[in-house]
């Protein structure tokens, strides 16, 4: 990442930053699907029907439209082991959020590759989806995972060119190392296989 005089290459830090942003968007995610797990571990001795329907007033919703109805629905059908399941999958999803970001925002090669594939798997998706109709929000889902896995996928790639770069440079000092040790055997008069 830095050059012999100290300075830090410029692709090297945009992919730096690039990653911090990343991980802060998953952080957040985790967060936010955490907060939402626990919500669903508060309705298990509530009752959860109840607590929708109060949502659904606390934010001035329809609840005769189409999404305030869904949700309605699905509260009235939620039982204490649904809601442990639905908890225990937020908390299970959160967790892999937030090490994912942890990885990211300290630079490790695995939580890139999993950020690239946990990224890329769904475009194939988004691209049927805004193949119905574009919209603000399939635009800005298929912008942002795009986002990522182009910052990723570049970063693995100037990682990829470092390591060997490295590797390159390690191999050629190890054979003028030998080199120089058959050429001090020679003037000594030691006899070596070349």
């Amino acid at each position: 990442m830095r050059k012999p005089d100290g300075t830090t290459t410029r692709v090297a830090h945009a992919g730096v930053s690039g990653l911090k942003t990343v991980a802060v968007f998953e952080a957040a995610k985790g967060a936010l699907v955490l907060l939402a797990g626990f919500g669903l571990f508060e309705l298990f001795h509530r009752d959860a029907q109840h607590a929708a329907e109060q949502l659904v007033r606390q934010f001035h919703l329809n609840p005769a439209s189409h999404y305030p109805r869904i949700f309605l629905h699905l509260a009235g059908q939620a039982t204490p082991p649904r809601l442990l399941m639905l908890a225990a999958g937020a908390l299970a999803y959160a967790a892999a959020r937030l090490v994912e970001a942890y990885g990211l925002w300290r630079g490790r090669t695995w939580a890139k590759w999993f950020a690239l594939i946990d990224a890329g798997i769904y475009l194939p998706l988004e691209v049927w989806d805004l193949s119905k109709g574009l919209t603000w929000p399939r635009v800005l889902l298929f912008t942002v995972n795009l986002g990522i896995v182009a910052c990723v996928a570049r970063t693995l790639q100037h990682h990829e060119r470092e390591h060997n770069s490295a590797a390159t440079e390690r191999k050629a000092r190890k054979t003028v190392q030998l080199r120089i040790g058959a050429d001090d055997a020679d003037s000594r008069g030691v006899k070596t296989d070349r």
